[in-house]
């Protein structure tokens, strides 16, 4: 006889008995799934309900779960989209659980630090317009960072209504990786919430990233039939004004979460090298047949690489931006690693003043 004090009862995590087909509870649509149930039980859940962080303001997070909606103290390694175990005695030590995927960047600026952009994304929408916002090298750069979070990346093309050639921008778009799909839409139309629904099935969490007025609101606003703010472009230079000023999740109704992020003027990357390889398939099996295992694919003789540039099957540009974000990750990352160290030795050169200061 199997001993049943071994076996988790999942049933009590998504409303009724496994196998039958039911309405998706309150926390299925807010994103909870088997992932995050295998992290806890039946006994911590009557006590520690599941919240998912849905803002961060400076010192506050707000969280929604079943019934739950409210602001609890801010933690340093927890952001939008993360799943945490409410301790209603003691909210600022709430456990945040395991995350199934976290997209980063290095901080802007001359900081060296790791910002998250968001965690818990299945589907990341990386939208641009078709106009001068339109670039290969910054569509590449969010590929790399999505693509090493392991979520399924879909490139967006907005603006569609006001361009007179979308299918120069698509084929640009779809010359990138053979990885990732391209779909037009005109953000303010009907048929939306049709084109992207394939992605934003009920229980699911996807992302709009991407720069200032490209659409990502609109497109969120689309999705949720809500009332989220939305501006135009200046018609002068047809980038967008801003309109989200910090990360914020959506629950759609009988839908899928939404994660709208601010436009991003800065993308460095950093511990982004299985994306790259991913962005860059291409270069990066031409690599593996070089004759020396460390070519640099700038001068070396027998040189997979360079030869398929000598005879047209590699474009030279392509090739240029694939040493650029190589060489940023590895130096950022390294910077970053650099940091850690010292941040680690310090902290326990402090605990040795502290253990000292007590004897």
């Amino acid at each position: 006889m199997k001993d049943k004090t071994m076996t988790k009862d999942y049933s009590a995590f998504f409303g009724g008995n496994l196998g039958t087909p039911r309405k998706l509870s309150t926390l299925e649509t807010q994103g909870w799934s088997s992932f995050f149930a295998q992290q806890t039980d039946v006994d911590e859940m009557a006590t520690h309900p599941p919240v998912r962080i849905t803002q961060v303001h400076r010192s506050l997070f707000q969280v929604m779960g079943d019934g739950i909606d409210m602001q609890i103290p801010a933690q340093i390694d927890a952001t939008v989209g993360d799943w945490m175990l409410l301790d209603r005695d003691s909210p600022a030590h709430s456990r945040r659980l395991e995350r199934k995927s976290v997209m980063k960047r290095r901080a802007a600026g001359h900081e060296r630090a790791v910002q998250l952009i968001g965690t818990n994304i299945d589907t990341a929408f990386i939208v641009t317009s078709c106009n001068q916002d339109f670039n290969i090298a910054r569509l590449e750069r969010y590929l790399a960072v999505v693509f090493e979070a392991d979520v399924t990346p879909v490139i967006i093309l907005t603006k569609a209504d006001l361009c007179d050639d979308v299918e120069t921008y698509r084929t640009q778009a779809e010359t990138i990786s053979d990885l990732v799909s391209v779909v037009v839409v005109d953000a303010r139309s009907d048929d939306v919430t049709g084109i992207l629904s394939q992605w934003c099935k009920p229980g699911k969490t996807v992302a709009f990233v991407g720069s200032s007025g490209v659409g990502k609101s609109t497109l969120t606003n689309a999705l949720s039939a809500g009332n989220i703010a939305t501006q135009g472009i200046r018609e002068d230079d047809a980038k967008g004004r801003h309109t989200t000023t910090r990360r914020h999740l959506h629950f759609i109704t009988d839908g899928c979460a939404v994660l709208d992020t601010p436009g991003m003027r800065e993308l460095q990357l950093t511990d982004v090298s299985a994306g790259l390889e991913d962005v860059f398939g291409d270069l990066a099996d031409l690599g593996r047949q070089c004759h020396f295992n460390d070519c640099k694919h700038e001068s070396e003789p027998k040189c997979a690489v360079l030869a398929a540039v000598a005879d047209g099957t590699v474009d030279p540009a392509r090739l240029q931006r694939w040493r650029k974000l190589v060489a940023e990750d590895e130096f950022n990352s390294t910077s970053l690693s650099e940091r850690r160290a010292k941040d680690k030795s310090f902290q326990k050169m402090v605990n040795r003043a502290i253990k000292q200061k007590k004897r």
